[in-house]
Order: structure tokens, then sequence, then C-alpha cells
């Protein structure tokens, strides 16, 4: 089974750039996946669990602290790292990300080498 990243932020730009770079990372048969709003991006989880979200915090309908408690705490899937990838970043946004069962916060603008980091780490690339 291919080891997959999910990608949910309602900013196209943001998307494309995460997905740029990361793509190296499909060398290694790591899939990329994308969702425009937290809906969809619940689906994704359903539908494919990916290893590792990256999860805008302010998308409308859904935001990425209901899509985050719903799949840590809800679902029960503790087995997928979620990672807060937003431009909140008050302390008491930090206190909400981890109080829904995130497993890191990251501000925008994030570092890229960061990310990389991350994705290496988690995925064991």
């Amino acid at each position: 089974m291919p080891k997959r990243v999910l990608i949910v932020d309602d900013e196209a730009h943001i998307r494309l750039l995460i997905e740029m770079l990361l793509e190296d990372f499909e060398n290694d048969g790591v899939e990329l996946l994308m969702a425009e709003n937290g809906q969809e991006g619940l689906d994704m989880v359903q539908e494919y669990r990916p290893d590792l979200v990256f999860l805008d915090v302010m998308m409308p309908e859904v935001n990425g602290f209901e899509v985050c408690r719903t799949i840590k705490k809800e679902w029960g899937m503790v087995d997928i790292t979620v990672v807060l990838l937003t431009a909140k970043g008050q302390r008491q946004d930090h206190q909400q990300g981890e109080e829904v069962g995130a497993d890191r916060y990251v501000t925008k603008p994030f570092n890229p080498d960061e990310l990389l980091d991350l994705v290496s780490g988690v995925l064991d690339i």
C-alpha cells in the first residue's frame, strides 16, 4: 500500500506550493492527495486513509479544528499524523490544536525545510 499525504487547504496556491515542495517524495512511492475544503478532506481521509494530513485551519464550512477533531477524536484514527498548517499563530490557537488532537502545529509562512523534514520523519523516508 502506498504512503499517502493529504493536503487540505481552500487556497489553490497553497495546495500547489506544498505539492511542488513534496513532489520529490513521489519518487519514493508517496501519493499526494488534495482537498479544497474540510468536508472534502474528511471524505478523502475515509476513502484513502492517508498517513499524513496537512490541514489549514481557516476554511469555509468545516474548519481545520473540526476536521482534526473528527479524525482523531470521533473516528479514533490516531495513527494518522495531522499537522495544522495555518496563519493563526496565537497561543490559544495552538492550545485548541492540542485539544482537538493535532500532532503538530506549523504557522504560515512555513519553512520549506521543516515541512520536508516532517514528511521524511513521519513517512520514514
